[in-house]
Order: structure tokens, then C-alpha cells, then sequence
């Protein structure tokens, strides 16, 4: 079993940045590739990146592309989440995601993988 805890979320007006992180622990934690996604009320929950488990793969979604950037620290067992340049339509619950690929995070659904319980990011215009 693996335990994924989100941080760092918060009110930020736009144009700003915020950083998320993930703690994760468990079995293999190192192992899996990691990524973010984000629901917004009334939206299905969307892709927005994903890392090899060596951290030498990123990829991203074209809406957070040149905006946001992955990274990963295996000896914290930590992923973070570099948001700059916010936009209103940001705004949404980011999630931290785990399978055994980049590929498999960027398809995972709800029951699928691991999930950590979210953190709200709120992006004021």
C-alpha cells in the first residue's frame, strides 16, 4: 500500500505561484512514477503532469505547459509541483497520483493506482 499526502495549496491572485508537494510512503514508493491532477466543481478531474520514478521523464498538459514543472526527491520520497503564472482557471483540488509509469499516470481513473485526499488551490482574478 502506498499513503500520498498533498500540501502547499492555498489562495493566490493570478499571475502568482504556489508550490505543492506530495509526501509519499509505503512499499516501492521510489519505484512508481508520479504525477498531478486537478478537479474542478462541476468538472471531471484532468491530467496536468507526470515523472519517471528516476525523475528523468517529465511530461505535462498542454493547458499547464511552460507554467508549471515536476520534480521529484527520492531520498525525501517527496514530489513537487511548481505552479507560476497562475490563472483563474487554475482554480480547482490538485491531486497526487501514483502508478508504475508515466503512461499508466497520465490514463489513470479514479480506482486506479494511488491517490492522496487532495489540496485546494484557489487563483483570484
Amino acid at each position: 500500500q502506498v499513503q500520498l499526502v498533498e500540501s502547499g495549496g492555498g489562495l493566490v491572485q493570478a499571475g502568482g505561484s504556489l508550490r505543492l508537494s506530495c509526501a509519499a510512503s509505503g512499499r516501492t514508493v521510489s519505484s512508481y512514477a508520479m504525477g498531478w491532477f486537478r478537479q474542478a466543481p462541476g468538472k471531471e478531474r484532468e491530467f496536468v503532469s507526470t515523472v519517471s520514478w528516476t525523475g528523468a521523464r517529465t511530461y505535462y498538459a498542454d493547458s499547464v505547459k511552460g507554467r508549471f514543472t515536476i520534480s521529484r526527491d527520492n531520498a525525501k520520497n517527496t514530489v513537487h509541483l511548481q505552479m507560476n503564472s497562475l490563472k483563474p482557471e487554475d482554480t480547482a483540488v490538485y491531486y497526487c497520483a501514483a502508478a508504475m509509469s508515466p503512461g499508466a499516470v497520465q490514463r489513470m481513473g479514479p480506482e486506479d493506482g494511488y491517490w492522496g485526499q487532495g489540496t485546494q488551490v484557489t487563483v483570484s482574478s
